[in-house]
């Protein structure tokens, strides 16, 4: 199987979730499931589809897509089962971290939709 997300890959959401996450969800056919998710919130949450103009974008747009849909599938990984964690603490730091992630990443990506459309008029 191989990655199906557009923003990030397996592996940039495996290290995101850490070395506790879960073995069942922190495997290709859940987070490809989870980035599909990821890449729809986000597009949505923007009010852009940056997945229709992945490839024209610059570096470092696609590095903050990146950062926020990896943040994203993490917090999917981390939350189907805690267990794996030295406690429910560690958890949910992690999780804190991550949406923290994922919520400057959407204002960022936010503002340069904004500017492209005022750019653009």
């Amino acid at each position: 199987m191989a990655d199906t997300g557009i923003f990030a890959t397996t592996a940039q959401v495996q290290a995101k979730a850490g070395a506790n996450a879960s073995t069942v969800s922190n495997v290709e056919a859940y987070i490809n499931d989870y980035m599909l998710q990821a890449e729809s919130v986000i597009n949505a949450r923007t009010r852009f589809n940056w997945s229709d103009v992945y490839a024209a974008l610059d570096a470092d747009v696609k590095s903050i897509l990146t950062s926020t849909a990896s943040a994203w599938a993490a917090m999917k990984v981390i939350s189907y089962d805690m267990a794996g964690f030295t406690s429910r603490g560690e958890a949910e730091d992690m999780l804190n971290l991550l949406d923290a992630d994922f919520k400057l990443g959407l204002q960022l990506l936010k503002e340069r939709a904004q500017q492209d459309f005022i750019n653009g008029a």
